[in-house]
C-alpha cells in the first residue's frame, strides 16, 4: 500500500509499505478514503516535533473498516468510520475519570517512538488499535471533508471552548485562524460569545472568520489588545484562546484576557519558552494546556455537525491525491492553503 512518510525536516515521501493487520481481539483495520493534513503535521515536517525518518504520519481519516478483530463491538466491516487522532484504553485511571487525552496506554497516530510507535492515517489502510474506543460510524449525510474534523480539529477547537467554560454572553479571543483556530470560532459561536476577536496576519484567514460571525483583527497592523478593550469596556475579554503555539501569541493571550480571566492553550508548544508568569499571577488567570480531549467530546462534536449547527466544510480548500503529498505539504507550508484533505 502507499503511504505519506517523514524523511528529513522539510520533506516527505509516498513510498510502499506493507498492510496492517490486526494484532490484538480489538484492533480494526480502515481502509482510508480521506486524510487531512494538521497543523501538527506540519511541525512535524518543519522538524519541529522529532518523528524517525520512514515513519508514516498523519492523524485524521474516515474510511471503511475491512478488518475487525473478534473483541471489537462498536463498529463492523462495512461501517463508514472516522476516528480520533490518538487511542485509549478506557480502563486506567486517567481514562475513567473522562481524561482519554492523558490515557495510560495512549498512543497518537502518526508522531513516531515519543507517542507510542503508531503508525498514521495518510496512507491507503491504517492498523486502529482499540477500535471500541477509537472509531466512531460516520453520521449519515456527514461528507468525508466534514467527518475528517471531528477526531481532532473541530474537536480540538470545541475542547478549547468548552475547557474554558465559556458561558452565553462572554466575550472570546482566538489567536491564530488556522483550522484549528476557526474551529473555535465557531464553536465560540455555538456556546453563546456574545463577540469573539478573531486575531491572524493572513488576510483570507481574517476574512473567513468574519464569515463566521468573528471580528477580524491583524496581529500586526493593527493592535489586538485595543481591540479586546474597546469590545468590553477596557477590561479584556473573559476568555483567550490561543492556536498558535508561540511564546508570542501566548504573551498575547495572557494580555488580552482580563483579570480572573481564562487563558485556553490548544496551539502546539513544541520549545522552550519564557512566559510572564508575574503577570497571569497579577492577574489571576486560570490557564489551561495540553491536548484536546477530542475523545471525551467526540459524541457531542458529532451531534452538532449531523444537525448543522458546526460546519467545518468551508475550511477545507485544497482535495489532492495521495501521491501529491509532497507538493501538498509545500503547499500548506507557504501559507497558501488552509486546509488540504488527502484521498485513495
Amino acid at each position: 500500500m502507499l503511504a505519506v512518510t517523514f524523511q528529513e525536516p522539510g520533506r516527505v515521501a509516498v513510498e510502499e509499505r506493507p498492510e496492517p493487520e490486526p494484532q490484538a481481539p480489538d484492533d480494526a483495520v480502515v481502509a482510508v478514503e480521506a486524510s487531512g493534513i494538521c497543523g501538527s503535521d506540519l511541525h512535524i515536517f518543519h522538524g519541529r516535533v522529532g518523528v524517525e525518518p520512514g515513519f508514516t504520519i498523519g492523524h485524521e481519516y474516515v474510511g471503511r473498516v475491512v478488518e475487525a478483530g473478534d473483541a471489537v463491538t462498536s463498529v463492523s466491516v462495512g461501517d463508514r468510520v472516522l476516528g480520533t487522532f490518538h487511542t485509549a484504553c478506557g480502563t486506567c485511571f486517567f481514562c475513567r475519570r473522562g481524561v482519554f487525552q492523558k490515557c495510560d496506554e495512549a498512543r497518537v497516530f502518526g508522531h513516531g517512538k515519543l507517542l507510542g510507535s503508531l503508525q498514521g492515517t495518510q496512507a491507503e489502510r491504517v492498523l486502529v488499535p482499540r477500535a471500541n474506543m477509537t472509531l466512531r460510524r460516520v453520521p449519515d449525510g456527514l461528507s468525508d471533508d466534514a467527518a475528517l474534523f471531528a477526531g481532532d480539529v473541530m474537536g480540538t477547537g470545541y475542547h478549547a471552548v468548552v475547557s474554558a467554560g465559556l458561558e452565553p454572553g462572554d466575550t472570546c479571543a482566538v489567536i491564530g485562524l488556522g483550522p484549528v483556530g476557526l474551529c473555535a470560532v465557531m464553536a465560540a459561536r455555538v456556546a453563546g460569545a456574545a463577540r469573539v476577536i478573531g486575531i491572524d496576519t493572513v488576510p483570507d484567514r481574517l476574512a473567513t472568520a468574519r464569515t463566521l460571525g468573528a471580528e477580524p483583527v491583524h496581529a500586526t497592523e493593527e493592535d489586538p489588545r485595543a481591540a479586546a478593550k474597546a469590545a468590553t469596556d477596557g477590561r479584556g475579554v473573559d476568555i483567550a484562546i490561543e492556536a498558535v503555539g508561540t511564546g508570542q501569541t501566548l504573551d498575547l493571550a495572557l494580555r488580552l484576557a482580563r483579570k480572573a480571566g481564562t487563558v485556553s492553550l490548544v496551539g502546539v508548544h513544541a520549545e522552550r519558552e519564557e512566559v510572564n508568569v508575574g503577570m497571569a499571577w497579577l492577574k489571576s488567570l486560570t490557564v489551561l494546556t495540553g491536548h484536546a480531549n477530542v475523545m471525551g467530546h467526540l459524541d457531542s462534536v458529532l451531534a452538532l455537525m449531523a444537525a448543522g449547527r458546526l460546519d467545518p466544510t468551508p475550511l477545507v480548500t485544497h482535495h489532492m491525491k495521495l501521491e501529491q503529498a509532497p507538493q501538498a505539504y509545500e503547499t500548506y507550508a507557504r501559507h497558501e492553503a488552509l486546509k488540504i484533505v488527502l484521498s485513495a
